[in-house]
């Protein structure tokens, strides 16, 4: 990725992508103040979690959360080290520490396929691809977050003469444009089918204005981290959960 690629393209403005790529279902500021609560309705983690708006003390969310029988979850980003020290503090534990990577739009609709793999657009929602990705965990609740995403958005399929090899949810915020719900079908990983997948969401990115193609992946996914990494992405910043203890 060249630097004039990577201007702007930091931690902060990818989260609020990512924020705004896979949205919540809905958010409230009010129950707990300094914390923004969000309500994920079963879509996973990332859109669950609360937000830091400036408090440390976790306390009243852990509180406002449990009020309404949820176990209290914070995405803390790996630049806020005040607020990740004060959730140590208090016994939170860290789960899935997550890479955020970037990578030039332009350079990953240029990747080399291989034979015999290419890759679609869809548009319409097929049970096929429904199924390949309830395999894969990404159940209706996380299909629901992607019809909740504001437009541009699509769904990329990388696919062989004989079967689908796997697919990516893409929707664009302004220059970037965030990857999600990747899953390449098992028997198809390690041959063209990730690397499809990014090629026709950076395609994607281009064609409505975004230079820069994004994703996030936990950091214990060495095999997907390869994938990005070979095709030219950088990690760009990261965050992590933090889960509050049992009890009160």
């Amino acid at each position: 990725m060249t630097a004039e690629t990577l201007e702007g393209i930091d931690e902060g403005r990818l989260l609020d992508v990512l924020a705004r790529t896979w949205p919540a279902a809905a958010e409230d500021d009010a129950a707990a103040p300094g914390w923004r609560i969000r309500d994920g309705a079963g879509g996973g983690k990332r859109v669950s979690a609360a937000l830091s708006r400036g408090a440390t003390d976790p306390a009243p969310l852990a509180e406002a959360l449990r009020r309404h029988g949820r176990a209290p979850l914070v995405m803390v980003p790996d630049s806020d080290a005040p607020l990740d020290a004060a959730l140590a503090a208090a016994g939170w534990e860290v789960v899935d520490p997550t890479v955020l990577y970037a990578g030039d739009a332009a350079a990953l609709a240029a990747l080399p396929m291989a034979k015999g793999v290419r890759w679609a657009e869809v548009e319409a929602r097929l049970v096929l691809l429904e199924e390949v990705w309830d395999a894969g965990g990404v159940g209706p609740a996380r299909r629901a977050v992607m019809d909740r995403a504001a437009e541009p958005k699509t769904v990329v399929m990388a696919r062989t003469d004989m079967a689908v090899a796997g697919l990516g949810f893409v929707a664009v915020d302004g220059e970037v444009a965030m990857l999600h719900a990747v899953e390449i079908r098992p028997e198809h990983r390690r041959r063209g089918g990730g690397r499809a997948v990014l090629a026709g969401a950076a395609r994607f990115a281009l064609r409505h204005g975004a230079r820069v193609l994004a994703l996030a992946v936990t950091e214990v996914n060495a095999p997907a981290r390869a994938l990005y990494e070979n095709a030219g992405m950088s990690a760009v910043g990261g965050y992590r959960y933090r889960r509050a203890p049992d009890g009160p």
